[in-house]
């Protein structure tokens, strides 16, 4: 298999959508990525058990693509090792009411990882410079002071919008939390593909909504708003990366590798050592254990 490098992936330059690649060879078959990945995420499965133990890092994965992009099947595959205590998963719908009369990060904040285990947002606060910058009217349940109508959003309500999701990624990461921020890069004709397979197996239909068909003619609008979003907040302590997903094996394969090589790298994650009068007495307690 073709060996890379996690910075292959990651947004470090002004990029354009339309040069975006959803498809990656890595010169190995499909069955051989199944098996890489099997690898991979046991051996990130077992950093995690150590970075538990260590309770100084926490890990936050944000999974934004369009509708069929393969996130809730990537969390499954990608995690499927963990203890179920390693990883909490959070899938982010319209707000609520109460949700609403908070700033629009709160709901996320209150949703963060505790230390030592991993958390992913199924959907995330970007949602509120993505589906809200193609529909502008939603902004309006926010009940935001001086925004009354529409036309009082302006470029500068999703610049500042830029700078608080960038402030806010900044104070976790600061305190601990690793960002990992994965768009699952799909083409238009492979969403047709998926869509057209949710309404030909019927155990799939469940996953089919007419709005599904609605937001897809908005294609255009989502992908210059998922530009502004790569290019204004891709940052050295938070970057994105662009995950090529029309065959979902090799995203999940890709997603997997970039957790695992970026968190080893932190290499003071260890196992805490015992207390030396501890550690001086295993024998000892072992021995009273054998005796019972």
């Amino acid at each position: 298999m073709k060996k890379f490098d996690v910075s292959d992936y990651r947004v470090s330059s002004q990029i354009n959508m339309d040069e975006t690649p959803t498809t990656v060879d890595l010169d190995a078959s499909k069955d051989e990525i199944k098996d890489a990945l099997k690898k991979t995420r046991k051996d990130l499965a077992s950093f995690q058990d150590t970075m538990y133990a260590h309770g100084k890092y926490a890990a936050l994965i944000c999974l934004q693509g369009m509708d069929t992009a393969g996130k809730d099947s990537l969390i499954r595959e990608v995690f499927e090792e963990f203890n179920s205590r390693g990883v909490v998963v959070h899938s982010f719908k319209t707000p609520s009411t109460n949700e609403l009369k908070h700033d629009y990060l709160w709901r996320h904040y209150i949703a963060l990882p505790q230390r030592g285990k991993f958390g992913v947002f199924n959907r995330t606060h970007y949602e509120n410079v993505l589906v809200t910058r193609v529909h502008p009217e939603y902004i309006l349940n926010e009940n935001i002071p001086g925004i009354n109508q529409v036309s009082d959003i302006d470029e500068s309500f999703w610049k500042n919008r830029f700078k608080q999701i960038n402030s806010f990624e900044k104070t976790l990461t600061e305190n601990g939390t690793v960002i990992f921020k994965f768009f699952l890069n799909i083409s238009k004709e492979e969403q047709k593909y998926r869509l057209l397979r949710r309404l030909n197996k019927k155990e799939k239909n469940w996953k089919f909504s007419p709005g599904d068909l609605k937001e897809r003619k908005l294609w255009d609008d989502y992908m210059k708003c998922y530009e502004a979003v790569l290019n204004n907040t891709s940052t050295a302590y938070a970057p994105w990366y662009i995950i090529p997903s029309d065959s979902k094996t090799t995203a999940r394969y890709l997603v997997s590798k970039i957790l695992f090589e970026t968190m080893t790298g932190f290499k003071d994650i260890k196992e805490p050592e015992l207390e030396p009068e501890i550690q001086a007495k295993i024998s000892e307690y072992k021995q009273q254990l054998e005796r019972e």
